[in-house]
This record gives structure tokens, C-alpha cells and sequence, in this order.
């Protein structure tokens, strides 16, 4: 019923522990582009494809999907306390095309990602917005939006999810942990400033065509 697709790119240990957080009996396919030895790490078995940036990675794991459901997974995600079966069955007793769950992080910032979900509860009233950390897709709806904009290298998780009809987007409350790197490298102001200028630039498609400095450590 489901498939995980994670871009990955010398993630050495977060890639372990991301897949130890879900059922071993779920298919996984990872985009890979690394130039370390992360895949010899692996403790499951999974598809490898080419990756690239997080646009051409998602998609390229997209289309070897073959299950009604896609679960793209960042390479630095712990989803232990996302109930996945329970939420499957809600996603599809109730036909929503796109589902994502609250980020959080274990370290100081645990408030910046607790605002940060309220305030991506009030956009997604009417501009979903899924982060890519976790985006639940149902496949032929991903398929008929043409996937994430190749062209984008930044937020291209925004991009996508503002497509789908607000009514059958939805935010669940299950804690899903991730890392803090990109805060802590690029501190608070960087980041909620970019938030704000994403948002605004819903409309613009060039403003994703630029990285901003963001995958630059």
C-alpha cells in the first residue's frame, strides 16, 4: 500500500536510523548520490536510484514506485511515533491526496518547531504546505501534478503542496523527529526570513530556481 522514497547524500548514520523507525516490511526506495559509504551501512534491503538535489531525487524514486501511496522520508528522520497504519486507513477513508505530521526536534529548539507548526496550520487553510521531511502522497495525484519542479532547488516540498486542493490536505499531530543541522548551521533569523519570503513568493516559480545559500554549510 506504501512505499518510502528518500533522497540521500552522505547521510552515513541518519539514513540507518530513519529506516529503523518504520516497519522492516515496507518497501524503501533511495535516491542516492553520495560519495561516502553510506550504503554500506544499510541493515535493509533497499532499491537504490540515481539521487541529485531533493526535486530530481524525490522523482526519480517516485517513478519506480509502484504502491497507491508514496511516503517521502528526508535521510535525517525518526517517524517511530507516527502510527503509519492507523494513518493510512484515515488518509484513505477520507480520500486526502496529501498528508504531512508535525516536525519536531529533541535539542533547544523544540519551541522554534512547536511555532512553526501553528503557523503552518494557519497557511494550509488555504496554501498547504507540506515540508519534505515527511509528505504522504497519494501516487496518482502526485503523478497528475507532474511531480516536484525539477528546476527547483529550494523548497520544492512548498512548491508541490500548494497545489493540492486545500480540502484534501491535512496536518496530523503525530510527532515525527528530525534534525536541527539546518537551524544550528544557519541560525533562526536566516531561516524564519526565508520562511517568510517562500510564502510570499508562492506565486513566483523563479524564486525556487535559486538556493539562497541554503545547502551551503
Amino acid at each position: 500500500m506504501i512505499t518510502v522514497v528518500i533522497p540521500c547524500k552522505n547521510e552515513m548514520w541518519n539514513l540507518v536510523h530513519t529506516l529503523d523507525s518504520f516497519p522492516q516490511d515496507i518497501s524503501v526506495i533511495v535516491a542516492d548520490s553520495s560519495t561516502d559509504t553510506t550504503l554500506n551501512l544499510l541493515t535493509r534491503d533497499v532499491k537504490v536510484v540515481k539521487g541529485g538535489l531533493p526535486a530530481v531525487a524525490r522523482n526519480a524514486g517516485a517513478k519506480e514506485v509502484e504502491t497507491p501511496y508514496i511516503l517521502f522520508l528526508d535521510a535525517d528522520m525518526d517517524i517511530n511515533e507516527v502510527p503509519l497504519e492507523r494513518l493510512l486507513k484515515d488518509v484513505a477513508d477520507n480520500d486526502y491526496h496529501l498528508v504531512t505530521t508535525k516536525l519536531c526536534v529533541k535539542r533547544k529548539y523544540r519551541f522554534l518547531y512547536s511555532l512553526f507548526y501553528l503557523l503552518q496550520k494557519v497557511i494550509s487553510k488555504r496554501t498547504p504546505f507540506a515540508v519534505g521531511g515527511f509528505m504522504l502522497f497519494k501516487r496518482d495525484v502526485f503523478n497528475k501534478l507532474g511531480g516536484f519542479n525539477e528546476k527547483d532547488v529550494f523548497a520544492e516540498d512548498f512548491h508541490l503542496s500548494m497545489k493540492v486542493d486545500p480540502k484534501r490536505f491535512k496536518i496530523y499531530n503525530y510527532p515525527a523527529y528530525t534534525s536541527d543541522r539546518r537551524l544550528r548551521s544557519k541560525g533562526f533569523f536566516y531561516m524564519s526570513s526565508l520562511m517568510i519570503r517562500c510564502y510570499f513568493n508562492r506565486k513566483n516559480d523563479s524564486f525556487y530556481t535559486k538556493d539562497y545559500n541554503y545547502w551551503t554549510e
